[in-house]
């Protein structure tokens, strides 16, 4: 696969689930907790869509590896918030398991696409 080809679908992947899960959240009833735990879901999720567009955009491989490192951070902690929601059964597992499991694809690819970026591994 060109790298045109894997960066617009990972451009795309990673809006997308980002969508869905505002979606999601946004149908949570208001409370104390969940309203923290909506805020911090919506901030990583779209947080790794926005970073990886800048990974795309880079000017420098440094700069691309350091958005890079950002996704990934971003991408588990977009899982640590999903698994949170189920575990305070705010919602249930059911609901989240398509951007649950996009979610971990997406940790999972980028996490490996750091590694061969890593200058430490060149």
């Amino acid at each position: 696969m060109r790298q045109e080809d894997f960066n617009e679908q990972f451009r795309n992947r990673t809006k997308v689930n980002s969508v869905k899960i505002i979606k999601i959240v946004s149908k949570i009833k208001y409370s104390d907790e969940s309203s923290v735990i909506k805020k911090q879901i919506v901030k990583c999720a779209t947080s790794v869509a926005a970073n990886y567009r800048a990974v795309c955009r880079a000017r420098s491989e440094n700069e691309k590896f350091a958005k890079l490192c950002i996704v990934v951070e971003e991408a588990d902690e977009t899982l640590f918030w999903l698994e949170i929601l189920v575990e305070c059964e705010i919602i249930s597992q059911e609901t989240i398991n398509e951007v649950y499991s996009e979610g971990l694809e997406i940790l999972k690819v980028m996490s490996s696409y750091k590694d061969k970026l890593n200058p430490k591994n060149k």
